[in-house]
């Protein structure tokens, strides 16, 4: 410390408000846009890492190890057949848990009564399905029963979820019917939501016995759902178009429904990085308004800081009061912009649904960020007031 210096570092702290205190509208406003920034930063960061918590979550729980096995691509919403051995060939495949079929039966409607016209089917299908499709597509029955090998060959239908909210189905009393192809069925279960088969929430399913009686039902499957070892599935994958169709594998399409859970996680990684920029963008606006607020605050100041020069302050003590002003308003509004951008992420964490997650280090991050951004900001207003002689600070006062 100079000699001819009297000012205590001590000092420097109330000396360094003296501007907050006196203009507590300007230094308000210099600390909103940087909480803007640092606020936009922690949401951005929370809302990504609850999401992507919810859908490794639904990943877990689902499991990554169901295969859906297809015959080409459908045309016009239809389902090409295959060949009838493929579910049983399929279950046969080294590495394969469970499989069960589904046959889409393309001239077959439901409806809830006999009078609905034909054009309002509401977009639900018939499907042939054999019992053991619960436990490979791992769903629950949310009332009722699912077939059985004896409701399986009479006229009794089990409603995906969305066909049941479509057909206006809410209880199971075995008193309940529905209009499916010229002939009542008698509602048995309705299933809960299978998010990884949209197709089978939409569908009304009766037994293979009864699909074959009353519709001429040929025991060719449309659609195979196969549960694999989970440590397997890249074998079982590649082994399962030779199974179902031996002839023509190259006909055959094997897709995994838990990769759209898996896309969803690479979108939201790359739409992440574009909110963190918006992000570090107001957060350098708000740098860019402390900068202009310390110069004006060091023109309106030229007094003082004449004063303190001619009274025996080093310039690394004018210099420090600036940068330490200028570091407090990032510093408050690194705070404030954490805690907004946690008040956010909980908000929409609860309205999606999610747990709200705000990632520790997004949280220290911003706040570190703010305070180096307010730093740096007070740097050039400092050296500048720093480098005032005091005669000429105090003539021009």
């Amino acid at each position: 410390m100079s000699p001819l210096s009297r000012l205590r570092l001590a000092d420097l702290l109330p000396v360094a408000t003296i501007g907050l205190r006196t203009r507590p509208g300007r230094a308000a406003l210099s600390v909103l846009g940087v909480a803007i920034g640092i606020a936009a930063l922690v949401a951005v960061l929370g809302a990504v890492r609850s999401s992507q918590a919810q859908v490794l979550a639904q990943l877990d729980r689902l499991g990554t190890n169901l295969l859906t096995v297809t015959s080409g691509q459908p045309r016009g919403g239809a389902e090409e057949q295959l060949p009838d051995s493929a579910a049983a060939s399929i279950r046969r495949t080294d590495g394969v848990l469970s499989a069960s079929a589904t046959a889409l039966l393309d001239d077959v409607h439901v409806f809830r009564n006999d009078q609905m016209p034909d054009n309002r089917r509401g977009g639900l299908d018939v499907r042939a399905a054999d019992t053991a499709l619960p436990s490979t597509l791992d769903a629950s029955l949310l009332r009722g029963r699912f077939l059985d090998g004896a409701t399986a060959r009479y006229p009794v239908v089990v409603l995906g979820f969305q066909a049941a909210t479509v057909l206006g189905i809410s209880e199971v009393t075995g008193q309940d019917r529905v209009w499916l192809g010229d002939r009542w069925f008698v509602v048995g279960g309705v299933l809960e939501q299978v998010e990884l088969a949209p197709e089978i929430d939409r569908a009304a399913l009766i037994g293979f016995g009864v699909a074959a009686t009353e519709f001429g039902y040929d025991g060719h499957p449309s659609r195979v759902y196969v549960r694999a070892g989970t440590d397997l599935v890249g074998q079982v994958r590649v082994m399962l178009p030779r199974a179902a169709n031996p002839e023509s594998p190259g006909r055959v399409a094997v897709s995994q429904p838990s990769e759209v859970l898996t896309a969803r996680l690479a979108v939201t990684e790359t739409t992440t990085s574009l909110f963190l920029g918006l992000g570090a963008v107001a957060l350098l606006v708000g740098g860019i308004g402390i900068a202009n607020v310390m110069v004006i605050s060091v023109l309106e100041r030229r007094g003082e800081v004449g004063l303190r020069r001619a009274l025996g302050a080093a310039r690394r003590h004018v210099a420090a009061q600036f940068v330490i002003e200028s570091m407090l308003l990032g510093t408050v509004g690194g705070g404030v912009g954490v805690l907004l951008g946690a008040a956010v992420t909980v908000i929409l964490a609860n309205h999606q649904g999610w747990q709200p997650i705000v990632p520790p280090e997004a949280a220290a991050g911003g706040l570190a960020a703010a305070v180096l951004v307010g730093t740096l900001a007070g740097l050039y207003p400092a050296l500048r007031a720093a480098r005032m002689a005091p005669t000429e600070a105090l003539r021009t006062a």
